[in-house]
C-alpha cells in the first residue's frame, strides 16, 4: 500500500506554498532579533529620515511666519495710510484757517493804522443758523459787544454783532430782512439807503436819473467807504419812480469761517439799523 502522508509533509514545506503568516512571523523574529544584538540600528537608519522632517517643519514655520509677517505689515501700512490722510486733511484745514486769518488779519484800518480787532470763528451758518446770522465762537469774556462790527477776508463787512453771551455772539448779516445801511454807490459815491431782502441779498432804490450801471460797487462805512457789494441787475419799472438795485455781496457770505470784529461806531451812529426787534 502507498504513503501519502509523507508527500503532504513535503508540500507544506515547499517554497511555493509557505502561508503569510510564516513569512509574518519569520519578519517579526528577525525584527526582535535585530533590535536585540544592535539595538541602535534603527535610529541610525531613521535619523536622516528625522533630521529631513525637522528641517522641513522648520521651513515651514518660516514660510507660515512670514504669511503672518506680511499680515501684520499690511495692517500697519494701513493705518499709517489713515493717518497720513488724517495729517493732510488737518494740513488742509490748517492752511485754509492760515489763508482766512492772514486775509483778516492783513486788513488794515484808516491811513493804514491798525485797528484792534476780535478774530472769531464762525460755529453756525445758515442753514444751521436763522438765515442772514452767524454765530461765532466769542462773546463778552473776550470783549466781544453789541454794535461792533463784523469784516471777512480782505476787510469787507459783512454785518454788525446784534446778541452776545459770555462765549458766543450773533452778527447780523446787512443781508437780513428789514436791516438798512447807509452806503454809497458807484464811481460819484451816490449816497443810496441798501436794505437787506434775506438769503445774502441786498437792494436799493435810486431815482431813475441816477447814474448807476450793472458792475457798479456798493461802498458801506466801516470806517471809511468800504466795499459791501456789487450792482447785479437794475429792475426798472416804468410805472415806478426810481429804480430798483439789486445788490450782491462781495463775499460769499455763508461760507465764511472766521470773522473779524471791531468798533467802528456804526452802532451808536446809526448808520446800521434794524428794523425789527429780532436780537
Amino acid at each position: 500500500m502507498k504513503r501519502t502522508f509523507l508527500a503532504k509533509r513535503n508540500a507544506l514545506l515547499s517554497s511555493t506554498n509557505i502561508s503569510w503568516g510564516s513569512i509574518a512571523c519569520s519578519g517579526v523574529i528577525l525584527v526582535l532579533l535585530v533590535r536585540l544584538l544592535a539595538p541602535n540600528i534603527f535610529w541610525q537608519i531613521f535619523s536622516p529620515v528625522f533630521r529631513a522632517a525637522d528641517v522641513l517643519a522648520a521651513k515651514t514655520f518660516v514660510i507660515t511666519s512670514s504669511f503672518g509677517d506680511t499680515a501684520v505689515l499690511a495692517l500697519h501700512n494701513e493705518q499709517l495710510k489713515h493717518e497720513n490722510a488724517a495729517l493732510a486733511n488737518e494740513n488742509k484745514a490748517l492752511l485754509a484757517k492760515e489763508l482766512a486769518l492772514s486775509a483778516l488779519l492783513g486788513s488794515s484800518g484808516v491811513e493804514g493804522k491798525s485797528i484792534s480787532k476780535i478774530l472769531a470763528g464762525v460755529i453756525a451758518r445758515p442753514p444751521e443758523s436763522p438765515y442772514d446770522t452767524l454765530v461765532l465762537a466769542a462773546g463778552t469774556k473776550v470783549g466781544v459787544t453789541l454794535g461792533q462790527e463784523a469784516f471777512g477776508a480782505d476787510g469787507v463787512p459783512i454785518g454788525v454783532v446784534s446778541s452776545v453771551l459770555a462765549d458766543f455772539s450773533r452778527v447780523t448779516l446787512f443781508s437780513a430782512p428789514n436791516t438798512v445801511v447807509h452806503g454809497w454807490v458807484g464811481r460819484e459815491n451816490i449816497p443810496l439807503t441798501i436794505r437787506g431782502v434775506g438769503g445774502g441779498a441786498m437792494s436799493a432804490s435810486l431815482a431813475r436819473s441816477a447814474k448807476v450801471m450793472v458792475g457798479d460797487t456798493v461802498f458801506a462805512p466801516g470806517p471809511g467807504a468800504l466795499p459791501i457789494g456789487t450792482v447785479t441787475r437794475i429792475d426798472d419799472d416804468p410805472t415806478a419812480p426810481g429804480v430798483v438795485l439789486r445788490i450782491t455781496p462781495v463775499l460769499n457770505l455763508f461760507s465764511i469761517t472766521w470773522v473779524a470784529l471791531r468798533d467802528t461806531g456804526i452802532g451808536d451812529s446809526g448808520a446800521f439799523l434794524f428794523a425789527t426787534s429780532t436780537p
